[in-house]
């Protein structure tokens, strides 16, 4: 099997190294292009074998399974350039989520796939969003989740929950670093304590809520009250938390999903422009 890549960015490049790292893929099964070719030619240095395409229509030609890693405005020319070399078997696969799967079939004559992969793959951690179109088969479907299973958990959503699924899963480790940062920089600032120290007891801290939620078999609900005794310290500091973080949620989605639909409809207007823009009679 041959895999390739179109854009090796940071999503792009998270994803091939955690698949080579992992042992589930060769750097001789996999293949890629991007834009700025010196960033190719780094991975390629690195992973001896790795392919480095001349352009994105040798990737496609050469591959089994193609992952666009390409932000929303690239879309349009690399599916111009691929479109007429495509064959039916092959199956490309979508990580950007306001490019819809429909968008893709319209565009391409082979089958249509979109994963949303997050950071926490590069250790094999997490979860992959997978999403697929009306001609992927049951073989491919459990190939892909196969090939995804090696670096995180592969969990099948519906394509309407995109943002919600993607802010959780893929935008999350972000807002949970930011949280963590904030925290940090506030304990620095009032009680002098190192940074470097409250870094490392965050991280660890970190570390145990996750392997408590996903093998200890703790809920959110369960671990909180484990923790918050009645009348103690940290349930006074979950009830301020609580009051001052009322509303943040709710305007954090709004404004994720405002930012999608922004650039859904980008997407649309670049692939379909003429299209959309044609007097209905």
């Amino acid at each position: 099997m041959k895999v390739g890549f179109i854009g090796t960015g940071s999503m792009g490049s998270t994803i091939i190294e955690a698949l080579i790292q992992s042992g589930a893929l060769e750097p001789s099964q996999l293949i890629a292009s991007n834009r700025t070719r010196n960033k190719v030619q780094q991975l390629a240095a690195q992973y001896p074998g790795l392919q480095l395409a001349s352009c994105n229509v040798e990737t496609v030609q050469e591959s089994d399974i193609v992952f666009l890693c390409v932000k929303p405005s690239e879309f349009k020319a690399v599916l111009n350039e691929i479109a007429q070399y495509v064959k039916p078997s092959l199956i490309v696969v979508s990580i950007t989520s306001p490019v819809l799967i429909s968008h893709l079939e319209r565009q391409l004559s082979c089958k249509i796939a979109k994963i949303i992969p997050s950071v926490t793959n590069y250790v094999w951690s997490g979860a992959s969003l997978c999403m697929y179109g009306s001609r992927i088969q049951t073989e491919d479907r459990l190939l892909l989740e196969q090939l995804m299973m090696s670096i995180s958990r592969p969990v099948q959503v519906s394509e309407q929950y995109t943002r919600i699924t993607s802010d959780i899963s893929s935008c999350g480790p972000a807002f949970i670093a930011f949280f963590a940062q904030k925290w940090i920089e506030a304990a620095v600032e009032v009680t002098g304590i190192e940074r470097n120290e409250a870094e490392r007891l965050a991280s660890e801290m970190l570390l145990g809520t996750g392997k408590l939620l996903t093998e200890g078999g703790f809920s959110l609900e369960h671990l909180r009250q484990r923790v918050a005794v009645p009348g103690g310290i940290t349930a006074e500091a979950l009830r301020l938390l609580d009051g001052e973080l009322d509303g943040v949620f709710q305007q954090l989605i709004q404004v994720t999903h405002a930012k999608y639909e922004e650039d859904l409809h980008k997407v649309e207007s670049q692939l379909f422009g003429e299209e959309l823009n044609r007097p209905q009679c």
